[in-house]
């Protein structure tokens, strides 16, 4: 016996399961939330502008970090000779300057054949001893109009 057809269609859903894209939205919403905190520690820097002007208004003269191209570490504090030091005597140095003048603008100078990682070693220090803001100094290009 043949086997009769049914003439009733099955209707056509017309609904879409959102409970996936909820799964998906919540485990990167979970992701974001882990990694948040650790994308906002860091270094903190304004980096000057090739042709920037002189900073105005600060009283007080800067210390200023250089680092050569070996590596090596040298503070001056306000014009009185560059210094050698190591990183624990310059967190030292800088902490006290600081805790007497906190507005003290810090300012670091690093010879361009030197590794990156070492201009940011001193800006980390500089950072750890109480500065809030660490500007690196640049030399105007010499194909740069002033």
């Amino acid at each position: 016996m043949p086997r009769k057809r049914s003439r009733t269609r099955r209707r056509l859903m017309a609904e879409i399961n959102v409970v996936p894209y909820i799964d998906v939205m919540l485990v990167l919403l979970v992701i974001f939330m882990v990694t948040a905190p650790l994308i906002t520690q860091g270094v903190r820097v304004e980096l000057p502008k090739a042709r920037a002007n002189e900073i105005a208004g600060e009283t007080s003269r800067p210390v200023l970090i250089t680092i050569d191209q070996f590596g090596d570490l040298y503070v001056d504090f306000g014009g009185q000779g560059s210094l050698p030091v190591d990183g624990r005597q310059l967190h030292g140095h800088l902490h006290r300057i600081l805790d007497e003048r906190p507005d003290t603008p810090v300012m670091v100078s690093g010879d361009h054949r030197v590794d990156y990682g070492r201009v940011v070693e001193a800006m980390v220090i500089a950072q750890a001893a109480g500065a809030p803001h660490v500007g690196l100094i640049t030399q105007l290009p010499e194909y740069a109009e002033p």
